[in-house]
């Protein structure tokens, strides 16, 4: 069993894993071939200078080199910083600064984008660029590799003593409400997050998954890792159109899914009936409509559904067997293998089962806090009353903002998160419920529900939808869907078609915070 992140590629080189490691379009690298590469590229590392501990950042699109970084990294003793691809300068600028990079492994091509802001950078030292490069810019103080030249065969100059609750890598959080977060995360989190969403999977050396979620979200990266530690096959994938994953799909003849909810929506609307060999499908980051789901369920029979709940400070929280859907379409389902949930009172005491709580979240998975910032990790991470007496060293869970209910089965139901909570007339309103009620008619593709200022009600609601072309659709026909199924506190006060896509934060969740920002000033008069 690995201990450390890069041990996962390792040990399934050890054990002649047989499947391709890695596939990006016409090229494949097997296990023992990947396990060399990452080696080399650690050694590479080392005798540029890089040190146990020191951050070193990814900001490419999925490709060979860029899983190879990470690992290597890692291997190295660093810790490994992957950017989201789909950022601008300025923010690539803030995460480098902030967790002080020393090392950045980027393109040409996004190193030119990156030239005005890098001299700012004052703790980076070296850029390794990737790829068809005739020239790059010259940038003052810092030294420029090639990344062939990482590629020869260098011997590790010494192994890192790592232990796995050392650092291994931080996720940066959306910057929706401000700067984002650095999330701290050990190999611990990373190799248990890996065997446990493998364990409830069924993962196996046979399967074949698809990794279209970008690397800087936990639930993308994750695909890479509970991959390798089964000796699985990673497909790399940078799509442009929904439909470009179904014909990948059927190329590759990918057995495993995963994506958020509005992709998911996008994908449920294709036609999916020459896909025979997907085992699985996953869904994170957001409850999946209930129409979303049962265009899926209907047009993929033989393949299991798992809907899964996590936090990037905890990773995973939940999921839901796919035996259960039925009975329970609702449901987050219970804790994940090796992970306890509670539904905790703002005084640490457990909730009764139907009241509404904060869930907390406890055990291997809990990250390192935020990079940083003493004061966000103390009001998230917070000590837990010790389960046995007698013990004195306290525990810290993730208390996450999220307000759910428990059954007197034990599974869990999500209310909404606290901070998109909608406060109206005097009721705390979900967004996701007003969202499913639109969803069910049928006649849109997207919507997000949102509050807005409103001087009488506290907060009028908002709802912003992507109507279905060549079909009849109105604000009056989705306001009258909402009247028959919501009581009156719930109704949307505003509702606005759009036609084109909904605006997404870096992890392709639709962006409830920048839309509320267009209508704050709707309700409010002179």
């Amino acid at each position: 069993m690995p201990n450390l992140f890069h041990e996962l590629i390792y040990q399934s080189a050890e054990r002649g894993a047989q499947s391709d490691a890695l596939i990006d379009h016409k090229q494949h690298m097997d296990y023992p071939t990947l396990a060399g590469a990452v080696q080399s590229t650690a050694g590479a590392l080392q005798a540029l200078g890089f040190k146990r501990g020191e951050r070193l950042a990814v900001y490419l699109e999925k490709r060979f080199e860029t899983v190879i970084a990470l690992f290597g990294a890692s291997a190295a003793g660093g810790v490994f910083v992957p950017i989201n691809p789909l950022l601008k300068a300025e923010q690539v600028s803030y995460i480098l600064n902030d967790c002080n990079v020393r090392i950045l492994v980027t393109s040409a091509e996004r190193l030119a984008l990156l030239k005005s802001v890098l001299p700012n950078c004052h703790d980076l030292q070296r850029i390794i660029v990737v790829g068809e490069t005739k020239e790059w810019p010259l940038i003052a103080g810092l030294e420029i590799v090639h990344w062939q030249q990482l590629q020869k065969p260098f011997g590790m100059m010494y192994a890192p003593h790592c232990i796995d609750s050392d650092m291994a890598a931080i996720l940066y959080t959306s910057g929706s409400t401000g700067k984002p977060k650095g999330v701290v995360l050990s190999h611990r989190n990373l190799v248990t997050g890996a065997k446990s969403v493998s364990q409830y999977l069924r993962n196996h050396a046979e399967d074949r998954i698809l990794a279209v979620l970008p690397l800087s979200f936990d639930y993308g990266l994750n695909q890479l890792t509970t991959a390798f530690h089964v000796g699985a096959t990673s497909i790399l994938m940078n799509y442009l159109l929904p439909r470009d994953i179904l014909t990948l799909i059927k190329k590759q003849h990918v057995s495993g899914l995963a994506a958020v909810p509005p992709l998911w929506t996008q994908l449920s609307h294709l036609d999916w009936q020459d896909i025979k060999t997907l085992r699985y499908i996953t869904n994170s980051g957001g409850a999946m409509p209930r129409s979303t789901l049962a265009r899926l369920r209907s047009a993929l029979p033989n393949t299991q559904v798992f809907l899964m709940y996590g936090l990037t400070e905890a990773f995973r929280s939940t999921y839901l067997p796919p035996e259960q859907i039925d009975k329970r379409p609702d449901s987050m389902g219970k804790a994940i293998p090796n992970v306890e949930v509670m539904v905790l009172r703002e005084d640490g005491s457990h909730c009764a089962p139907g009241e509404p709580g904060e869930l907390v979240h406890r055990g291997p998975l809990v990250s390192m806090g935020y990079w940083n910032d003493a004061d966000k990790t103390a009001a998230c991470f917070r000590s837990l009353t010790p389960r046995q007496p007698g013990l004195t060293i306290p525990e810290l869970a993730v208390w996450s903002g999220d307000t759910v209910r428990m059954d007197e089965e034990g599974y869990l139901y999500f209310i909404g998160r606290r901070d998109d909570m909608i406060k109206t007339s005097g009721y705390r309103v979900s967004p996701t419920e007003v969202e499913e009620v639109i969803y069910a008619t049928e006649k849109v593709i997207e919507a997000a529900a949102f509050g807005v200022p409103h001087p009488a009600l506290g907060q009028a609601i908002v709802v912003v939808a992507v109507p279905k072309e060549n079909l009849d659709v109105s604000p009056e026909i989705l306001l009258a869907a909402c009247k028959k199924h919501l009581p009156a506190f719930m109704l949307p006060s505003l509702i606005e078609l759009r036609q084109a896509s909904l605006p997404r934060n870096p992890n392709g969740k639709i962006d409830r915070k920048s839309l509320a920002t267009v209508f704050e000033q709707a309700f409010i008069t002179a």
